[in-house]
């Protein structure tokens, strides 16, 4: 029972909805508010669409890091994008279980959405330095 006298257990004859108040943080950047991550990777079928969505939530992710953390080098922002470049190395191994890669034209698009990232919140960055531990 509940505090209003009612049975706690969900009626069998529907399903249970579960409302989560934990909704991820949303970029408040307002250069990278509808920012198109990876877009010239969705415009290509060589890229399976599923495999740039987690890149991009990978770039998105970055960027709400960045907002939480709020870097005050360059050195605290290399720590937050290299570790989203080891988690594009773990993606890379998805894309080529998929006859796909992360080669040349994924590697521009990946590297030029780091480097507006650091612009963005103000940074100086270096872009290879950016993505320096990749492997792909």
């Amino acid at each position: 029972m509940n505090c209003r006298g009612q049975s706690s257990t969900p009626p069998s004859d529907g399903p249970l909805l579960i409302i989560h108040f934990n909704s991820p943080m949303a970029i408040i950047n307002k250069a990278l508010i509808d920012y198109p991550f990876l877009a010239d990777m969705y415009l290509d079928a060589y890229f399976p669409e599923h495999l740039v969505d987690k890149g991009k939530a990978i770039l998105e992710d970055l960027c709400e890091t960045i907002e939480r953390k709020k870097p005050q080098s360059l050195d605290d922002l290399y720590e937050l994008t290299h570790a989203a470049t080891e988690e594009f190395n773990e993606l890379a191994g998805e894309f080529e279980e998929e006859d796909s890669e992360i080669e040349t034209a994924a590697r521009d698009a990946i590297g030029a959405d780091f480097a507006t990232i650091a612009e963005a919140y103000g940074f100086d960055a270096d872009p290879e330095e950016l993505i320096a531990p990749r492997d792909w």
